[in-house]
C-alpha cells in the first residue's frame, strides 16, 4: 500500500483557502490556491494530500449539501480537477474526507422531508420521529450527531442511502482521480457499511486507501482486512506532548510499546496508523508544547515511531492556535507558506522517512530509557536504525549494546562510533543508520 511509505500534508480547504464561514453562495475559485502551495509541500516533504472537507456544505464543510458538488466558496469542480492534475503531476497522492455518518440540515432529502414529512420519500434514509420535535421546530424529531442538530445523522443501514454515497465515490475517483478517504467520526460507523464500503472502492481502483478518524480504545475492530487501512492514532497523539510537557518519556515509549512492541500481545504490530503532532481539532504543538525547545525533537520522533507522518499546514513553521478559542482559530487563511528552520527540519525527516525500509516498516524496540531520553529501534531483515532523542537541556551520555560499533547519522551524514558511548547534545535528535 502507498500510504505505508507516505508523508502526508493536512489541508483543510475553507480555512486555508480563506472562505467565508457562512456559506454565500457565491462562486470563487479559491481551491485554486493549492497549487501554488506546491513546491512547498514537496519541499515539507510530503507526498501525499489530505483535504478536509472540499463538497458544498451549510457552514464548516462537516454539513454536507451536495456530495457531488465543490463548495462553491472553494470552486467548481473543474478547478479542483485540475487542482488534483497537478497534484499528481507532482507525485502527490490525494485523499479526501468521507462525511458520510451524518449531512447538513441543506442536504436534498433532509430538505425534502422537512416539506413532505411522512410523505417524503427519503424519511428512512435518517433516523426520524413524527411523534416528536426538533430544536429547529421542524415538526419532527430526528437525530444528530453527537447532540449537533445541524449535522443530521445518515441511516447507513439503508440500501438507497449506501447506494446513493456509493455512486458519489465512483465520481470522485472518475472525475478527479482521488486515491483514498479520511472517513470522518469513523468510529459512529456501520460495520457492515464499512466492509461494503471497503470491497466497492478496491473495486474501482487499485490500493485505495481507507483511514479513519478514530479516538479511544481498541481500533482493531475499525483497522482489519476487511474494513480500515488506517485510523488515527490518538493515544500516541496525546503521549507525544504530553511526555515532552511533563518530561517523561515513559508516557510515549509505554504506548509505543502497547501498540507496536515486540510481545505478541501488542495491539497492532503488522499495521500502519496515521501518526501527528496535530490537526484542525486540536490545539497547534507551538502552542501546546511548554518548552519550544521541544518542538523539532517531537517531530523526530513522529518520523522515527512506527507510524504514517501527517502534518498540519502551517505547523511546519511553528504556526499557533489554541483550541480554547475556537475550532476557526484552529483552522487560518496564511496568504503565502512561511518557512524556517522548523520548516527544513520537518523535510529532512520526511525525506528520510520515507526512504527508509526500517522507518516505513521495521518493528519497535526501545533501547534505552529514562524520564529525559529515549533511544528506540526500528528493524526490518535488510535495516536497522536507532532513533535517539534527548529533551533535557544538558547533554547526556548514552551507554547502551548497539549490536554493533558504528553507524551514520543520518540527519548531517556523519560517522558516528558507539565506542566509549554515545553523547546526546541537549535538545538533540539523531537517526543512526547501523551497519550491517
Amino acid at each position: 500500500m502507498w500510504a505505508n511509505e507516505s508523508v502526508f500534508y493536512q489541508i483543510y480547504p475553507l480555512g486555508f483557502c480563506g472562505a467565508p464561514y457562512e456559506n454565500d453562495g457565491v462562486l470563487v475559485d479559491r481551491i485554486k490556491k493549492v497549487i501554488d502551495w506546491i513546491p512547498h509541500i514537496k519541499k515539507v516533504g510530503a507526498n501525499a494530500i489530505y483535504f478536509s472537507p472540499v463538497f458544498e456544505s451549510d457552514c464548516h464543510g462537516y454539513d454536507t449539501r451536495d456530495y457531488r458538488k465543490i463548495d462553491v466558496r472553494l470552486g467548481s469542480n473543474e478547478t479542483f480537477g485540475t487542482v488534483c492534475q497537478e497534484l499528481h503531476k507532482a507525485g502527490i497522492k490525494v485523499v479526501l474526507d468521507g462525511v458520510f455518518n451524518h449531512v447538513g440540515r441543506g442536504f436534498f432529502a433532509f430538505q425534502d422531508v422537512k416539506e413532505k414529512k411522512w410523505d417524503s420519500q427519503y424519511k428512512d434514509w435518517f433516523y426520524i420521529n413524527f411523534d416528536g420535535n426538533s430544536n429547529y421546530d421542524d415538526g419532527f424529531w430526528y437525530e444528530g450527531w453527537e447532540g449537533h442538530f445541524e449535522l443530521v445523522k445518515l441511516n447507513l443501514q439503508n440500501e438507497q442511502v449506501i447506494q446513493h454515497i456509493f455512486s458519489c465515490i465512483k465520481g470522485w475517483i472518475e472525475e478527479f482521480d482521488i486515491d483514498g478517504l479520511r472517513l470522518d467520526v469513523a468510529y459512529c460507523l456501520d460495520h457492515n457499511f464499512l466492509k461494503r464500503l471497503r470491497s466497492f472502492c478496491e473495486g474501482l481502483k487499485k490500493d485505495f486507501f481507507l483511514v479513519g478518524e478514530l479516538l479511544h480504545g481498541d481500533y482493531n475492530p475499525f483497522v482489519n482486512d476487511e474494513e480500515l487501512h488506517s485510523c488515527t492514532n490518538y493515544e500516541c497523539y496525546k503521549g507525544l506532548y504530553s511526555s515532552f510537557n511533563s518530561m517523561n518519556m515513559f508516557e510515549i515509549t509505554h504506548s509505543l510499546l502497547r501498540q507496536f512492541g515486540p510481545e505478541d500481545w501488542t495491539l497492532y504490530k503488522e499495521k500502519h496508523l496515521l501518526g501527528f503532532v496535530d490537526n484542525h481539532d486540536v490545539t497547534r504543538v507551538a502552542t501546546i508544547l511548554q518548552n519550544k525547545n521541544h518542538l523539532p525533537l517531537i517531530y523526530g520522533v513522529l518520523f522515527g515511531m512506527p507510524a504514517i507522518p501527517c502534518i498540519y499546514y502551517g505547523s511546519e513553521w511553528g504556526a499557533k492556535g489554541d483550541k480554547a478559542d475556537g475550532d476557526w482559530n484552529l483552522r487560518p487563511c496564511f496568504e503565502v507558506a512561511e518557512e524556517n528552520e522548523l520548516t527544513e527540519w520537518i523535510g529532512k525527516l520526511a525525506n528520510i522517512h520515507k526512504e527508509s525500509e526500517a522507518l516505513c516498516y521495521g518493528e519497535f524496540r526501545s533501547v534505552l530509557l529514562t524520564n529525559k531520553q529515549v533511544i528506540f529501534e526500528r528493524k526490518t531483515e535488510h535495516e536497522r536504525i536507532l532513533v535517539a532523542i534527548n529533551a533535557d537541556e544538558q547533554t547526556y551520555m548514552a551507554h547502551f549494546d548497539a549490536g554493533c560499533g558504528r553507524a551514520e547519522e543520518l540527519l548531517t551524514g556523519k560517522d558516528h562510533d558507539f565506542g566509549g558511548g554515545s553523547e546526546l547534545l541537549p535538545y538533540s535528535v539523531q537517526y543512526w543508520k547501523m551497519e550491517r
